[in-house]
């Protein structure tokens, strides 16, 4: 009986389900902004550190969420996560102050960002590379629903019982799914090492790697490209257009169905395209989308390439994705992790950077150049494709 026969269809729901948790929780404080800012007498700006705590602890402890889920088991780390997590925004529900909500946040930050990297590891190690992508590819649609759902469900419950119930209601989540992915432990079983080894040692040994090195810096490249970019899309459209808030923010939230879509088809996608296929088309459809938001003349004839772009992103991150559960097969629990982390570090460069060159040429330009050279990293690593596949040596 193989391992996937060993892995029922409900551990991978409940995955799914964890990673549509940690996907609202992440999102879920983006509306709260005003309100938090005139309960606590800051402005909006202070209150965003609700924000930037979170993601920079949750790109930050990647380093050591991976090889603790090696050690230990991926499952376990990610309920003793969830827990966690449920703890921290019940933390943030009972904050006085916006400091402590700060703290908190960074908490949940801190111990969520375990859950999509290792849900990725043990999906790594329970199914066989060739239909590993698609698995993968529909595990992506809970924390895509999360992102979209969790601004939604915090600004109505802001707007009904109080900003302080999106948390409870949040740690109420994270705690059951939790609870249930602790009892599954047991008939499903969880791989672990036995052993531990420095994450330090571990990612020195991958970036020497022939079969890590070009998955990492493409990640790294393409964090730092696309959301270095997408990230000024809202802003783009909305003073371009003279839009409101939510509005640019409806059309930004297309890329959220586009990747929705592309993980509704992504078994087909790969049937019929192949890896090398997937990147190219997804560099192909990243060029032409960004192409098409520098230089189209209304918001809403850009909606659509604003989906598109979503499915595009998708075709070439999955696929990366997909990679990474292979860069180190005895370590995949510290490969995921620092997959993640050398995206999350990419973005957090592009970002400034990007800022910085818009703040000088506008946006158009940088949009179309952002574009082409997606466009030249997807080629690029379409090529490398070749030589991962007879990549063989394992990272010690």
């Amino acid at each position: 009986m193989t391992q996937e026969e060993h892995t029922p269809f409900k551990t991978l729901l409940l995955l799914a389900f964890a990673g549509f948790v940690s996907g609202a929780s992440m999102r879920a404080a983006d509306p709260l902004l005003p309100t938090l800012a005139h309960d606590f007498g800051v402005r909006v700006r202070d209150a965003a550190l609700v924000l930037t705590s979170l993601m920079f602890a949750y790109g930050m402890f990647q380093a050591v969420h991976g090889p603790l889920g090696d050690r230990f088991g991926k499952l376990r780390i990610i309920a003793i996560a969830m827990l966690g997590a449920s703890a921290a925004s019940a933390g943030c529900a009972l904050s006085p102050t916006l400091s402590s909500l700060v703290l908190f946040r960074f908490l949940t930050g801190m111990t969520s960002g375990a859950i999509i990297p290792l849900s990725f590891a043990f999906i790594g190690d329970r199914f066989s590379y060739a239909g590993r992508q698609a698995i993968l590819g529909r595990f992506i649609a809970g924390t895509l629903l999360g992102q979209s759902f969790g601004p939604l469900v915090g600004g109505i419950l802001s707007d009904t019982v109080g900003w302080r119930w999106t948390f409870v209601v949040l740690s109420a989540a994270f705690f059951v799914v939790a609870v249930l992915v602790a009892r599954d432990i047991r008939a499903v079983g969880d791989r672990s090492t036995g052993s531990y080894t420095s994450p330090w040692r571990r990612y020195g040994a991958m970036l020497r790697s022939e079969r890590a090195r070009p998955v990492l810096g493409t990640v790294a490249l393409e964090g730092f490209l696309f959301y270095g970019a997408f990230g000024f899309c809202g802003a783009y459209i909305k003073q371009t257009f003279a839009l409101s808030d939510s509005t640019a923010g409806l059309v930004v939230s297309g890329f959220g169905l586009g990747g929705l879509a592309y993980s509704l088809i992504v078994g087909r996608l790969v049937r019929r395209l192949g890896e090398t296929g997937l990147v190219m088309n997804g560099g192909l459809v990243l060029c032409v989308c960004f192409f098409a938001i520098a230089t189209l003349p209304s918001a809403w004839l850009i909606a659509p390439f604003i989906v598109a772009l979503g499915f595009g992103f998708y075709m070439l991150h999955n696929t990366l994705q997909t990679r990474a559960t292979e860069m180190a097969p005895e370590a995949r629990g510290a490969a995921v992790s620092f997959f993640a982390l050398c995206m999350f570090l990419g973005q957090a460069a592009g970002v400034m950077v990007f800022g910085s060159i818009a703040e000088w040429l506008g946006y158009r330009w940088p949009f179309i150049v952002t574009g082409a050279l997606l466009l030249v990293l997807s080629l690029r690593f379409r090529v490398r494709l070749a030589g991962l596949a007879r990549a063989r040596a394992p990272v010690s």
